[in-house]
């Protein structure tokens, strides 16, 4: 299988969300978050320098079709040039799309002196609120005029489809300038009731913090952030949200109260203080998800954390008792707060997970378990 849309097809009808190719090895499929070894042949060194020049000249085609005058506008992927530099040690971001089917993220790299690929296999369009399974609360989240929107959770909870479907909540039902940040852009937006700009990091602006330093004179009412890895993006994106804007961003953190503690202890000492107070008086909220396995087998769940910026919160990160924001999150169901392990227990009630699928995501195995008993 030397074309790597036919390969792709094969993973799409497999339901994966990944694809990884290496020599020696048949292509690797990651369906439900599981590692799937394929029942395709093994590939070869040969194989798999065919597929990666298919990927890049997929990524070429892309680039030529994306404009209008492609001549004058766009200058041509050179597939050659980009396959000398690979093989001289450089690792290949690059974007191209299956027609009809989906858009497609991919790293080439070389492993063991041959060609391997890593493939993220994303959705046309971005999910709307109901077909992510998120809770109806975030179309509350998003039509606030102002604040910050943190998403957290560990490498493949789901960050970067509960973003979009954020923003397309926002596309749908009003009209408004969204300015979006990303490395790479994941999904791509149609303009609905909103204009949305979307600027990827690399091809389109240096870095996040150059990015975010021009923002604020592009005239935004949304800004979203893929990931604030530094104080400076976390810095302009909190000004932005004291400035009127509604921020969206996310972070590597494992719960909502500790996305809270991670921004705080990421600036000194000697700023944190008005910093408790600016986080305070624009956080919407904070939501950390992990993504759960159907008991009937037929996908995943997303389990989701809320941390509400209700008055009892905000106080608390005012006078720094971060380590109250749990037990503030556990009893705020009057807001819509609830812990991770509520969320599982919710969705162990509605028999939409297991008994051991809800344990093995808690956030405190004792805890739930003696939730669970009780039901």
């Amino acid at each position: 299988m030397h074309n790597i849309h036919d390969l792709l097809e094969y993973a799409i009808l497999q339901r994966a969300s990944d694809v990884i190719l290496k020599a020696g090895s048949p292509p690797v499929l990651r369906i439900d978050g599981k590692v799937v070894v394929s029942n395709l042949p093994p590939l070869t060194p040969l194989d798999c320098h065919e597929l990666a020049y298919s990927i890049l000249y997929s990524a070429a085609r892309d680039m030529l079709l994306a404009s209008a005058h492609p001549r004058e506008s766009v200058e041509p992927l050179d597939v050659d040039e980009k396959m000398q530099q690979l093989e001289q040690h450089a690792e290949i971001d690059t974007v191209f799309t299956i027609g009809g089917m989906a858009r497609v993220r991919c790293n080439l790299f070389l492993q063991r002196g041959s060609i391997s690929a890593a493939l993220r296999i994303i959705p046309l369009q971005p999910p709307t609120i109901e077909e992510a399974n998120l809770p109806p609360i975030f179309k509350e989240f998003v039509s606030q005029q102002q604040g910050l929107i943190l998403i957290t959770g560990p490498t493949g909870s789901g960050k970067s489809t509960t973003m979009a479907a954020m923003i397309e909540e926002i596309n749908r039902t009003r009209t408004a300038n969204i300015v979006t940040i990303e490395e790479p852009i994941e999904y791509v937006f149609e303009d609905k009731r909103s204009v949305i700009l979307q600027r990827e990091v690399g091809t389109d602006t240096t870095s996040f913090a150059t990015a975010l330093r021009s923002v604020l004179r592009q005239n935004p009412d949304v800004i979203a952030i893929g990931e604030m890895r530094d104080v400076e993006t976390m810095r302009v994106a909190l000004t932005a949200a004291e400035l009127g804007h509604l921020v969206i961003a996310t972070l590597h953190t494992m719960s909502a109260p500790a996305t809270i503690v991670r921004i705080l202890n990421s600036f000194p000492p000697e700023e944190r203080v008005p910093l408790r107070v600016q986080l305070a008086n624009t956080l919407i909220c904070a939501v950390a998800q992990r993504l759960v396995l159907r008991a009937d087998g037929n996908g995943r769940l997303p389990a989701v954390e809320i941390l509400v910026g209700s008055p009892t919160v905000r106080k608390l990160i005012e006078d720094g008792k971060t380590d109250d924001l749990y037990s503030a999150m556990r009893e705020g169901e009057h807001y819509g707060m609830n812990t991770l392990n509520q969320a599982l227990e919710q969705l162990y009630a509605a028999q939409l997970i297991t008994y051991e699928e809800a344990l093995a995501h808690a956030g405190n195995v004792a805890e739930l378990k003696q939730m669970l008993r009780h039901r």
